[in-house]
């Protein structure tokens, strides 16, 4: 419990501190957009650059683990997108939602965690999980919003206006271009290296104090959210998790310490990313961040009881 607590205490922290300031108006009511906007086009682009180009492809190459974190992870986010269409019919929420609802926090949260929990070799299973949440998912909602806001046009002018949207998004254009690295297997330059660093670390402070600051807004919460974000954290805590255990020993048999990473990696609460991205849209930000702020919470409490009953 006291190492889950370290981990995830600094992450309440920045959330803290950005809820404090707004609430106090040392900063405005633009900040949250403001620094959001940074994040995703600076520094959240500048983490994944580094990350892909850093890969090393042979090492990540680990088919069933990848196979049981995509199913699961994927699952969840489809189920989610599909429930939403069925009851609103085809808006760009329902992506949002569904990254809200499979979404898992790997790179500010896993890591630290699964060496806590598992040792060194964890690193190469939390990094494939940390590159299917930033490349797959993440970039799957992207292109399914942008599809969503587009719909009604001809199909060609569709196509044209989400082709644009994908092209000019740095989101998506950081990592392609980065997989020239270990596609080539050329090192990242010193000074590109060392700036990548400095930007992307910037990364996950930023998204947890912008997300403190949307949560310092007054605001009256809209009807309905309540079991919304109630079903959100069910799927992202329970649903997900449990998932990703049953692939693990029935399709998809992992041993021991793999299957724990993959359910451990599936349990994790929900990124900032869904965050970023409702922000970004203007699509569904109050309900993904009251989902980023519970889970967090309750992920100690499922988290510490998955770890006690596997020893």
């Amino acid at each position: 419990m006291s190492a889950i607590l370290g981990i995830v205490l600094p992450i309440f922290s920045l959330i803290f501190a950005g809820w404090l300031v707004r609430r106090i108006g040392v900063m405005g009511p633009q900040a949250s957009g403001e620094l959001n906007r940074f994040v995703v086009y600076l520094a959240l682009p500048a983490l994944l650059f580094e990350i892909v180009a850093k890969s090393d492809w042979g090492t990540l190459w680990q088919p069933h683990f990848v196979a049981v974190f995509t199913v699961s992870t994927l699952a969840i986010f489809a189920l989610t997108v599909l429930l939403h269409a069925r009851r609103a019919g085809f808006e760009a929420d329902g992506p949002v939602l569904g990254l809200a609802a499979a979404y898992p926090n790997t790179g500010f949260l896993g890591f630290p965690l699964l060496l806590a929990a598992l040792g060194p070799a964890s690193k190469a299973l939390t990094l494939i999980a940390t590159i299917i949440v930033a490349c797959v998912l993440f970039a799957g909602a992207i292109v399914l919003i942008e599809i969503r806001l587009h719909v009604g046009s001809h199909p060609l002018r569709v196509a044209a206006k989400v082709g644009r949207s994908l092209a000019t998004n740095p989101l998506i254009v950081a990592p392609v271009i980065a997989c020239f690295f270990p596609a080539t297997g050329l090192a990242v330059p010193a000074p590109l290296g060392a700036f990548l660093k400095l930007l992307g670390a910037a990364a996950s402070p930023a998204a947890l104090v912008g997300l403190g600051l949307f949560l310092g807004e007054k605001r009256e919460a809209a009807q309905g959210t309540g079991l919304l974000t109630a079903g959100l954290v069910t799927l992202k805590l329970v649903v997900q998790p449990a998932l990703a255990w049953l692939l693990a020993v029935t399709l998809f048999p992992l041993d021991p310490p793999a299957r724990h990473a993959a359910v451990l990696l599936a349990m994790l609460p929900t990124g900032t990313g869904p965050f970023m991205l409702a922000e970004f849209y203007r699509r569904e930000a109050s309900v993904t961040a009251r989902v980023i702020l519970i889970s967090t919470i309750l992920s100690i409490l499922t988290v510490s009881a998955y770890l006690a009953v596997t020893g």
